[in-house]
């Protein structure tokens, strides 16, 4: 266990095979973070669902039909992240078990898109009347996930391009 939290290190060195290993799992493991906030999302949503009632109806702007619109809309949101961590599951233990560049870099892309709109929330929520308003601790805290996550997916690929480097010397 030591050497995977060594591994999670993006600048310790890669010596030997199973230290290469180590820094691959922690692409895995900026996976599983993912899911666990997905996770903890969704149950938050299932818990309070006046909370995410209030929410849609502010956003529908009023009107039966705009409300029970939006109502099913976020229904289908809440399904779809649900659906979209079990995906993230299946990749991060696919990672885990093998360690592949493409998932760590698919990944890496989706943080990137996901840092640009969380860092833009606050502007884009500014241009649409009646948008809930995100705390901006929250924004701040995902921010903060997302950029461990970031880190995490270099250090795997870093051990994954060493550990690829000293298949090869094997091989030879």
């Amino acid at each position: 266990m030591a050497s995977v939290i060594t591994g999670m290190n993006p600048t310790a060195p890669l010596r030997t095979e199973a230290d290469a290993e180590a820094a691959a799992k922690a692409s895995a493991i900026s996976i599983f973070i993912g899911v666990i906030v997905a996770l903890v999302s969704v149950g938050w949503s299932f818990a309070n669902p006046q909370a995410m009632q209030d929410a849609v109806a502010s956003a529908a702007g009023g009107g039966e039909v705009n409300a029970e619109a939006a109502a099913m809309g976020a229904q289908f949101a809440l399904y779809l992240t649900g659906g979209l961590a079990l995906v993230q599951l299946i990749f991060g233990i696919v990672q885990w078990r093998n360690p592949g560049k493409w998932i760590a870099i698919l990944f890496l892309v989706l943080l990137a898109y996901g840092i640009l709109s969380t860092a833009a929330t606050p502007l884009l929520a500014g241009m649409v009347p009646n948008a809930p308003v995100i705390p901006t601790w929250q924004i701040a805290l995902s921010l903060v996930i997302m950029v461990i996550q970031v880190v995490l997916h270099i250090a795997g690929l870093r051990g994954i391009n060493k550990l690829d480097q000293f298949q090869m010397e094997a091989a030879r």
